[in-house]
């Protein structure tokens, strides 16, 4: 039987008086290797990676995470366990170098992080190639590699990639799918994406959340196919 790693079950979540999930459920189990959450901006994606991370509470619902109650843990004890995001913003030190946000990923995984740091280069040659370059002084798309490579130096099982496309060149956006496409081989990916059609076609299963609710579950091949999200997302 496969393994569930993260379980969101029937949760309800609130900005203060105003509801913005109902009834969320979504899993991700030991057998993926990329789940995508896909719909339109404002739909509630960021808010459910929010609350997975330990970031927001939930009002009605559960979250388990690797087998623990997920409202019980604190964002770093959420971490340590082995689900690490990505925000869309990136969030990178901007005035520290490629080496040291690199750094600062490692935290929970010290002994590690030698290691890990040479497979962040391995993987994202042009990192290394800027090591000792300040964060903000990078092109866009590599600075999505590094707040990508920073997350990857927490060990994560999941790793959780919120819009990663946005603010990338068309080109560049291939690119950083493809460096995903080979994170997957090693490590779960949720990835949030309103480029529906490439996060399709790089995922096994696929949610649809619109307006804070969860309107269509399935294999991605098959919503790929359908005339809902085919109609609402890929007409041109």
């Amino acid at each position: 039987m496969t393994e569930s790693l993260i379980r969101a079950e029937n949760i309800d979540v609130y900005y203060g008086d105003l509801q913005v999930l109902w009834d969320v459920s979504i899993e991700i189990t030991e057998s993926d290797r990329v789940v995508a959450l896909v719909g339109p901006n404002g739909a509630g994606k960021t808010t459910l990676l929010q609350v997975l991370s330990g970031l927001h509470s939930i009002e009605d619902g559960s979250i388990t995470l690797f087998g623990e109650d997920g409202s019980a843990l604190r964002p770093d004890q959420i971490v340590k366990r082995g689900f690490v995001q990505v925000p869309e913003a990136r969030n990178l030190f901007t005035e520290m170098t490629v080496a040291e946000n690199l750094e600062m990923g490692a935290y929970t995984q010290r002994s590690e992080r030698e290691r890990t740091a040479r497979e962040v280069y391995d993987l994202f040659p042009v990192l290394g190639e800027r090591r000792q370059q300040r964060a903000g002084t990078l092109s866009g798309g590599e600075q999505q590699m590094l707040a990508i490579g920073r997350g990857l130096m927490a060990k994560p099982s999941v790793l959780a990639l919120d819009e990663l496309s946005v603010g990338l060149a068309p080109q560049l956006v291939e690119r950083v799918f493809e460096k995903v496409s080979e994170i997957s081989e090693e490590i779960t990916i949720l990835l949030t994406e309103q480029h529906v059609h490439k996060a399709l076609e790089l995922a096994e299963r696929a949610y649809v959340i619109e307006n804070g609710r969860i309107v269509a579950a399935d294999d991605a091949a098959t919503l790929l196919e359908s005339d809902r999200v085919r109609n609402a997302y890929l007409r041109k």
